[in-house]
């Protein structure tokens, strides 16, 4: 009796432990990011015009060339922001690029990277210690361009350049640009390069578990125009979901956005606001939170929240949060 007991018992400590690995199997399993909100197509562009464009509402003029030069900020607005300071406007040659090429001057930003308006200056000032530090990492390919520039520009920026940035960024006002649209079936599209567009050739497409997100204008967004507008589109019911879990953390999935971020999702001290972000900036971020690439000192706030959830609560809460005037 005595080493049948001993076999069985011997048996089920396997049992136990073999439950036990594969759980601890599971739970390390990270999913590949989604494709749609984590963009980039490498492709040869053609060279860029010098012809000068004009945008509505402006009396500057820049060409192709000059928006693509990543150490100038075309200035379309001037009068909509205070002065940039240099590293805004032209960044420091040779790795570090002006913040406001890929951000805009006011500091729209675009779905392929972040908006910086009104980002609280101690907010701002953590990241790129943490981006310089590799504590934030991107889940974007490794040579995708975000990845690389800030990258570089985080361990090349100075303290004093930093703080210039962030007390710019701060001082800006966010622009609501963002169009939330609930849909089964979107204009057919494409992805150039980094961010979704229209297909010239017109039809349609079934939207599917994802969110796309696109310039009205492309031309005038590719120029850094930063009054452009954007269509988020987004899976019926995403967004009356999206609130629910936001305002309620729906029954232990998450914890109310709120509790953190103020109840207009504005922001509350150091931590920033989330109200009118883009959608598919808000996805990555969740998505980054959930599986490590974000483990700064701050990001430990934001375990309990992400912890439990899926990529269709994701899509719900960036759809409700991308609704919302910021």
């Amino acid at each position: 009796m005595r080493a049948t007991w001993s076999s069985a018992t011997f048996g089920l400590l396997l049992c136990v432990v073999a439950v036990s690995v594969q759980a601890q199997t599971n739970a390390s399993v990270v999913p590949p990011p989604p494709s749609w909100a984590f963009t980039w197509i490498p492709a040869k562009v053609p060279p860029p015009s010098e012809k000068p464009h004009q945008m509505p509402g402006s009396s500057a003029s820049f060409s192709e060339a000059q928006a693509r030069n990543l150490f100038f900020s075309p200035d379309w607005y001037p009068g909509d922001h205070p002065p940039m300071p240099e590293i805004v406007a032209q960044g420091r040659k040779p790795d570090v690029r002006a913040c406001g090429s890929c951000h805009r001057a006011e500091g729209t930003g675009g779905p392929e990277n972040a908006s910086l308006a009104g980002l609280p200056v101690a907010y701002f000032v953590q990241q790129m210690a943490d981006i310089k530090s590799g504590a934030r990492k991107f889940s974007t390919p490794p040579d995708a361009p975000g990845n690389l520039f800030m990258k570089a520009l985080a361990k090349e920026m100075t303290q004093d350049e930093v703080m210039a940035a962030a007390n710019y960024f701060a001082s800006l006002k966010p622009a609501r640009l963002i169009k939330v649209v609930e849909a089964d079936t979107i204009p057919k599209t494409y992805i150039a390069r980094l961010f979704f567009v229209r297909s010239p050739d017109g039809g349609t497409e079934s939207l599917g578990r994802r969110i796309v997100e696109m310039p009205d204008d492309v031309e005038r967004f590719e120029l850094r125009d930063s009054r452009v507008q954007f269509t988020a589109y987004v899976p019926l019911g995403s967004v009356a979901k999206g609130e629910a879990l936001a305002k309620t953390g729906g029954d232990g999935t998450t914890v109310a956005c709120a509790t953190c971020h103020g109840p207009a999702l504005k922001g509350v001290g150091f931590i920033p606001p989330i109200a009118g972000r883009s959608p598919t900036y808000v996805v990555r971020q969740l998505y980054d939170f959930r599986y490590g690439a974000r483990a700064g000192p701050n990001s430990l706030l934001m375990k309990e929240a992400v912890a439990k959830l899926s990529e269709e609560d994701m899509i719900a809460l960036a759809a409700y949060v991308g609704s919302l005037a910021p």
